[in-house]
């Protein structure tokens, strides 16, 4: 069920089990918030286990001031209350100590989010609040001052991170969005040369136009393929190779038509009834596929032998398209048997440059392409084979970041890679 049908107290206790399970908060920290239409705020309590919450622990705060609830609120309600006066548009928020965000927070820095187009666009604006005793009056003044000068996400000095939103989805998105970017420009900086997105892209991203294909029953094969897609994007989102609002999956469902994944929905809640199935230039009626899209279809068209196609940004292999390094393949023997050399391309945008994006990768002799500032893209005969090249050029981007401190990179020599290429019939 997608969040959103949950109850206040529900969708909360899921949300920070989300929050939690992937280390982007503590026992003890982090606080999140839902504006009733009635002008109730539903908060997570002070001092309760974060990770043991169950709905009943939700305390709802009436507009007077009082509570139902046998725990008291969040000792951070005060900047809650104040955001939501402050900006009716926000109706929840999310707050969390996430470690590459405080890491930001206590070198007064803010994350650069025009290293990728989609960041850019989920995360908007953002801002700084000058450190306050956590729970005070002025600390919910500094950051409601924030909210109120246009910011939808505000890194707090020494501190942490607030992210508000239209509901408590959106606000999450948003929040694992910039905790994405942070830790992935870590990673890149250490890496050397952080590249950035054109400013054209960044200010009017370009949306490819798809016809209205006429509805039809889906098969019996339509149906199961439908649900491995989603597994797979399950698989990797559990598996940290996508985050809940970005990643592109694709699987061919005859010669002219495959199935893709919908534009902007959370990759976690994922069912087979919100996959997009395009055919040609059209897409089922009343969705909205990926961005990528047009990418796929053109690599389905060049390629006859391509069965599945993702566009990811997982966060090793990201550092290295948000910076001018080169990742080697050649390293041990898997990764250059599944990647080949996964060659990194100027950056390119997938919309308006889907055709020569679509040229440049081959699913015998480079099925795996990092385009900077965009993604890894990886072509598999089928679902499992391109997860694995995903989840192989991750791992091969996660170890060549943590050889960096114990001396040069030594590959594979000429003679290594030979063999390899004849026992495995590599072109």
């Amino acid at each position: 069920m997608e969040a959103n049908w949950l109850h206040p107290r529900e969708e909360l206790v899921h949300t920070m089990g989300r929050i939690y399970r992937y280390h982007m908060t503590t026992t003890s920290g982090g606080n999140l918030s839902i504006l009733d239409p009635d002008g109730s705020i539903w908060i997570t309590p002070s001092r309760l286990d974060k990770g043991a919450l169950r709905p009943s622990d939700i305390v709802r705060v009436m507009p007077d001031g009082r509570h139902d609830s046998p725990h008291p609120p969040s000792s951070e309600f005060p900047f809650h209350r104040e955001i939501y006066r402050r900006r009716p548009d926000i109706r929840a928020i999310v707050h969390a100590h996430p470690g590459a965000l405080v890491a930001f927070s206590i070198c007064r820095q803010m994350p650069d989010l025009r290293v990728q187009s989609h960041a850019y666009e989920v995360c908007r604006k953002i801002a700084y609040a000058d450190y306050a005793c956590p729970g005070s009056e002025q600390l919910g003044r500094n950051i409601a001052d924030a909210f109120a000068g246009g910011a939808d996400c505000v890194l707090l000095e020494n501190h942490g991170v607030v992210v508000g939103g239209r509901d408590l989805q959106d606000a999450f998105q948003r929040f694992e969005t910039l905790e994405f970017v942070a830790r992935t420009l870590i990673d890149a900086r250490r890496l050397g040369g952080v590249t950035t997105v054109p400013p054209e892209v960044l200010k009017q991203p370009p949306r490819a136009e798809f016809d209205t294909m006429p509805g039809v029953a889906p098969g019996n094969r339509e149906k199961e393929l439908r649900s491995r897609l989603c597994d797979f994007v399950h698989r990797s989102y559990e598996q940290r190779l996508l985050i809940s609002t970005a990643g592109a999956f694709s699987a061919r469902l005859d010669r002219d038509a495959f199935l893709v994944t919908p534009h902007r929905r959370d990759r976690l809640e994922l069912g087979p009834e919100k996959i997009v199935l395009a055919r040609g230039s059209a897409c089922e009626a009343g969705k909205h596929p990926s961005r990528a899209t047009l990418l796929h279809a053109r690599i389905y068209e060049r390629h006859p032998e391509v069965g599945a196609v993702i566009l990811a940004q997982p966060q090793h292999a990201s550092a290295y398209c948000m910076s001018q390094a080169e990742l080697s393949t050649r390293t041990i023997p898997e990764s250059y048997v599944v990647l080949r050399d996964a060659p990194k391309r100027p950056f390119a945008c997938i919309v308006n440059d889907a055709e020569a994006l679509a040229a440049q990768v081959d699913p015998e002799t480079c099925p795996v392409v990092l385009v900077q500032n965009e993604g890894a893209l990886v072509l598999g005969r089928d679902l499992l084979d391109a997860f694995d090249r995903l989840e192989v050029l991750e791992a091969t981007a996660e170890a060549l970041q943590l050889s960096a401190p114990l001396g040069p990179l030594v590959p594979m020599p000429e003679e290594a890679l030979d063999e390899l290429r004849r026992e495995f019939g590599m072109a």
